[in-house]
């Protein structure tokens, strides 16, 4: 399928690594030029050179998603370098934790008012565009019962709520809101490559919920993320995608 991103111009957060990682290379392989942002210089600088092979426009600067001013500086400076923005994948997150209030802080900060502010940024864009795509990333620990009570899990799905409404008021002003779910997703450096080693009996009951017998890769959740930011899926607004191979029980109406 040609998913019609030649040319096209994507704002990815906290794409040096991991899902994000991943998004940014697919898209830049389709003809997508994009704009990397993370919290540190040198990953973000070793990203963009690495990216910058694939023969289309890669941009990118550091920024702290939990902070506004750096938020709005790095969406005003990506799409200045890309000459539009067409495409907004706000990634970035500070995963789980049960760090107490402070948890609850970081999260809200950088997964619900991160994604906030980078959108907001982004709007006049992304309706000049005249065809926007705004992909959050969400979790699986947003739909269902997760481990135990913790911010991550409650905040994305205050997101994923959000986007829903998005969706419905930005869809007249030619933008498209969706949100992709992964479920339990392994690659080197991630929380669940970690927890194979210190929390083996965790990691085993996830593979033994798995009904493939393995964990997901960043490479599946971001096929699906470049899907519903493509003109190829023009007419699918408000949907939250869940990725996980099966792993949640819901019944999904």
């Amino acid at each position: 399928m040609d998913l019609r991103l030649g040319g096209r111009k994507a704002l990815i957060t906290g794409s040096t690594r991991g899902i994000g990682r991943r998004v940014a290379e697919l898209l830049a392989r389709e003809g997508c030029d994009i704009a990397i942002g993370a919290r540190k210089p040198a990953e973000v600088e070793a990203t963009v050179a690495e990216l910058s092979g694939l023969g289309v426009k890669v941009a990118g600067a550091a920024m702290d998603a939990g902070d506004a001013d750096s938020v709005r500086d790095w969406v005003a400076r990506m799409g200045e370098a890309l000459g539009g923005i067409d495409i907004l994948i706000p990634n970035v997150s500070v995963g789980g934790s049960m760090n107490g209030e402070q948890s609850w802080h970081d999260a809200f900060q950088v997964d619900v008012l991160g994604t906030l502010r980078a959108v907001d940024a982004a709007l006049p864009a992304l309706e000049a565009s005249g065809q926007g795509a705004i992909t959050i990333t969400g979790t699986t620990a947003a739909v269902e019962t997760f481990m135990a009570p913790m911010a991550y899990n409650a905040l994305k799905g205050a997101l994923i709520i959000h986007a829903k409404q998005l969706s419905q008021t930005l869809m007249p002003r030619g933008i498209r809101v969706n949100v992709v779910s992964p479920g339990p997703t392994e690659f080197p450096g991630g929380a669940w490559d970690g927890f194979r080693t210190d929390l083996p009996d965790l990691y085993a009951a996830a593979i033994a919920e798995q009904p493939s017998g393995r964990l997901g890769t960043p490479e599946e959740v971001a096929s699906c993320i470049a899907f519903l930011s493509s003109p190829a899926a023009s007419w699918v607004t408000g949907v939250n995608l869940v990725v996980d191979g099966g792993y949640t029980k819901r019944v999904q109406l």
